[in-house]
């Protein structure tokens, strides 16, 4: 039993020894200062400010951006769809029946006023300058033998009735020249150039062609179901504006339209309301309301769908993506890039509050710097600092 207990003794000794000589050996205290990891900047933080040092990684995951002060639109985002000025644009069709025979313009083509843009040979204009022809020469004819008639009346060498007559006649050959130069003015009622039987279809104004049916041999008439042509003025669309029928009392006539369309991501256009909506439609609720587009570098087309806001004098604000507001409770704040670094939490004001983006009225000037990515984190910081304190 006793030797027993000396081997226990011995035991423990020799694990002593061991543990005591791994803590004294040169280097362990440098191994394990290397194996620890260093320690991440801290921000320093006061009431509402947080500053990181240069170099912090948090920096990384921080943006902001100068943003001016704009209007207040008096909604968020609408849909609206561009179409052409109608004042400005030319539907042109025929009235008459015949084949086009020559094309003479292209899709996309600028024409002056009086081009012509395509030519066709009509059987109905033949027609109807023969029957002019015939009407002319017939008045000709009955109006000398109401001339020789009328020499006659005075020695009584023609009966009253054969005067008569001949007044009848030379009327009646009057009517049938109105009613043929009347059926070709029919025929042809812009004046376009005709030839015969071969009629110019000419360009009413300056515009450029944005669509043509017209095909070689093609058989027209005035019951076509699209226009041979359409020539219009690019510079000028009409914007066909959804309104809800909750914001119609409040639109006015006048009133400045910001335009933002995908095509253009960094573009803005705009816009100006020209017609408020007559009738609302019952399915969606909403009116159509017009407004005139300002498209001078042509980069707009019809049919297009674009998103606009209507801009009335509801103030002016700053403009800021969601993600840059942080809400606590009932109050809104955002952060302002002061320096380098150093980031101020303000409260504000929201005028509007979108989908989207929100606009700021008191607590923020245009021009600032606001914080639009990373606002969570630098509120992040403020409550555990706060909270430490506490």
């Amino acid at each position: 039993m006793e030797k027993k207990w000396r081997w226990i003794a011995v035991l423990a000794l020799f694990v002593t020894v061991v543990v005591a000589w791994f803590g004294l050996r040169p280097g362990a205290t440098d191994l394990s200062a290397k194996t620890t990891p260093a320690a991440m900047p801290s921000a320093r933080t006061e009431p509402d400010t947080v500053r990181y040092p240069d170099g912090a990684p948090q920096l990384t995951m921080i943006q902001s951006e100068s943003i001016p002060s704009s209007p207040v639109p008096m909604s968020d985002l609408l849909s609206a769809r561009v179409t052409y000025d109608e004042d400005v644009t030319a539907h042109i069709g025929v009235s008459f029946s015949g084949r086009i025979v020559a094309i003479k313009a292209a899709p996309g083509d600028l024409v002056k006023a009086g081009q012509v843009l395509a030519e066709i040979d009509s059987p109905d204009f033949g027609t109807a300058n023969a029957d002019l022809n015939k009407a002319r020469a017939d008045e000709e004819r009955k109006r000398q033998v109401l001339e020789r008639a009328k020499d006659l009346v005075p020695g009584e060498a023609i009966a009253a009735k054969d005067w008569e007559a001949a007044q009848a006649d030379y009327a009646q050959a009057r009517a049938e020249t109105a009613r043929a130069e009347q059926r070709l003015k029919n025929l042809n009622p812009h004046d376009v150039v005709v030839h015969g039987q071969r009629v110019s279809l000419a360009s009413p104004m300056n515009g450029v062609v944005t669509e043509r049916t017209a095909t070689p041999a093609l058989e027209v008439s005035p019951g076509l179901p699209a226009p041979l042509f359409v020539v219009t003025d690019p510079k000028r669309l009409w914007l066909m504006i959804d309104l809800p029928e909750t914001l119609l009392g409040r639109i006015k006539l006048g009133s400045a339209v910001a335009v933002d369309s995908d095509a253009y991501p960094d573009e803005h256009f705009s816009a100006k309301i020209v017609q408020l909506g007559q009738v609302i439609d019952p399915n969606t609720r909403r009116a159509i309301v017009l407004a005139r587009l300002n498209n001078a570098a042509a980069k707009l087309l019809p049919e297009m769908f674009v998103r606009v806001q209507v801009l009335q004098n509801s103030g002016a604000g700053v403009q800021v993506p969601n993600g840059a507001i942080v809400n606590q409770g009932i109050n809104a704040f955002v952060f302002v890039q002061t320096a380098s670094g150093e980031f101020h939490r303000r409260q504000v004001k929201l005028l509007t509050h979108g989908s989207d983006l929100s606009y700021v009225g008191e607590g923020l000037q245009g021009g600032e710097r606001v914080v639009t990515k990373g606002a969570l984190l630098l509120d992040a910081e403020l409550s555990a600092h706060a909270g430490d304190k506490s």
